[in-house]
C-alpha cells in the first residue's frame, strides 16, 4: 500500500508517499480501509523528530482515521467487514490501510460523512478525557480554551456548551473569534491584542475559569493560575509555548487549584479503550443528534501531506485539516 513516510527529521518537504507493507489484523484488531485521516500537531512534532511513535506503532504519522473495515482479526466481536468506522490510533493513519485495536474503534455517527469522521477520534477523546473525565467540568462552570479555533478548541467549545458550561476562548484574529462564537463560545479574547486574564475576570465578574484547557504550556503557566477560579483545574495538554516555567505555589494554594498534565498517545491500550468507551456513551449521542459536529477547514489528497502540514503550522485554519488517500 501507499503511505506518507518521514524520510528524515525536518521541514514539511521531508514527507514522501512511498510503498510500505500492508497491515495485517492481529488478535483483537481490524484493518481499516482508510477514507481519510487528519493532521494533528503531534504529527508536526513527529516529523521534526521530537515525538517518536510508541513501540509497535507504524513509523508514519496519523493519530486518527476513518474508513471501512476490510479485515477482522481473531477475537474481535461486534465488527464485520464493510462496517463504517473511525479510529483512535498510536500512528499510521497517513496510509491507504491501517491496523486498529478494535476497542479503539468507533462507529461513524449517522449525520457525519465517512471522510468527515476522520476529524473526530483524536480531538473528541482528548477533550472528553481531559475536560470531563479528569477535570470534571460541570454545568454552570466557566471553561477557558486556549486556541479555540483549532481542532481541539472547536470541539471543546461545543462539548462545553452541550453540558451547560460558559465557554471562553483565546484566538489570534477577529475572524477566528467570530467562528468560535458561532460554535457557542460566550467570551472571546484576541490574544494578540488583549490580556486573557483581565478579559475573563471581567466577563465573569471576577470569578475566573473553573477549568482551563491549555495547549501552550510554559508561556501561559503563571497567567493560567492567575485566571483560575477558586477550586479551579488547569489541564495542560501541549507545550507550544515551551516546557519549563516557574510556578508560584502560593498562588496555586490560594486558589486551592489543581494542575493536571496529560497526553493521550502514550497511554496504555486499556486506558485508551476506557476513554473510547466513555466517548461512545457520552459524546456519540450528541453527534447522532447533530448537537456537536466536526469542524473541517479543508480536505487535501494524501500526496499533499506536506502542504497540509504547512497549513497547520501557519495557524490560519479553523478546525481540522484532513487527508484522503
Amino acid at each position: 500500500m501507499k503511505a506518507v513516510v518521514i524520510t528524515a527529521p525536518g521541514p514539511a518537504d521531508v514527507l514522501r508517499v512511498e510503498e510500505v507493507p500492508d497491515p495485517v489484523a492481529g488478535r483483537g484488531q481490524v484493518v481499516l480501509e482508510v477514507a481519510a485521516t487528519a493532521v494533528n500537531r503531534a504529527d508536526l512534532l513527529q516529523r521534526r523528530g521530537l515525538y517518536p511513535p510508541p513501540a509497535g506503532a507504524p513509523p508514519w504519522p496519523g493519530l486518527e482515521a476513518s474508513g471501512t473495515v476490510a479485515e477482522v482479526g481473531e477475537g474481535v466481536t461486534g465488527w464485520s467487514a464493510g462496517d463504517r468506522a473511525c479510529a483512535l490510533l498510536p500512528g499510521g493513519g497517513y496510509a491507504e490501510r491501517v491496523a486498529v485495536a478494535a476497542d479503539q474503534l468507533l462507529p461513524v455517527p449517522g449525520p457525519v460523512g465517512l471522510v468527515e469522521a476522520a476529524a473526530l477520534p483524536e480531538v473528541v477523546c482528548t477533550v472528553w478525557s481531559n475536560v470531563f473525565m479528569l477535570a470534571g467540568l460541570r454545568p454552570g462552570e466557566v471553561l477557558l480554551v486556549h486556541g479555540g479555533a483549532g481542532g481541539i478548541g472547536t470541539m471543546a467549545i461545543q462539548l462545553g456548551r452541550a453540558v451547560g458550561a460558559r465557554v471562553a476562548v483565546t484566538a489570534g484574529s477577529a475572524e477566528k473569534l467570530s467562528r468560535c462564537a458561532e460554535l457557542g463560545a460566550e467570551i472571546g479574547v484576541n490574544y494578540r491584542e488583549q490580556d486573557f486574564v483581565a478579559e475573563v475576570l471581567t466577563a465573569t465578574s471576577g470569578h475566573g475559569a473553573d477549568v482551563v484547557l491549555d495547549t501552550i504550556g510554559a508561556k501561559y503557566l503563571a497567567r493560567n493560575v492567575e485566571v483560575l477560579a477558586v477550586n479551579g483545574r488547569l489541564v495542560v495538554i501541549g507545550l507550544q509555548g515551551g516546557r519549563r516555567a516557574e510556578l508560584d505555589l502560593a498562588a496555586l494554594l490560594e486558589k486551592r487549584g489543581a494542575l493536571l498534565a496529560t497526553s493521550l498517545r502514550a497511554r496504555p491500550d486499556g486506558e485508551k479503550a476506557a476513554i473510547v468507551t466513555s466517548v461512545r456513551e457520552h459524546v456519540w449521542p450528541l453527534l447522532e443528534r447533530g448537537e456537536v459536529r466536526p469542524v473541517i477547514h479543508s480536505v487535501l489528497p494524501l500526496a499533499e501531506a506536506a502542504e497540509a502540514h504547512r497549513l497547520v503550522e501557519g495557524l490560519g485554519h479553523v478546525g481540522k485539516v484532513l487527508l484522503t488517500p
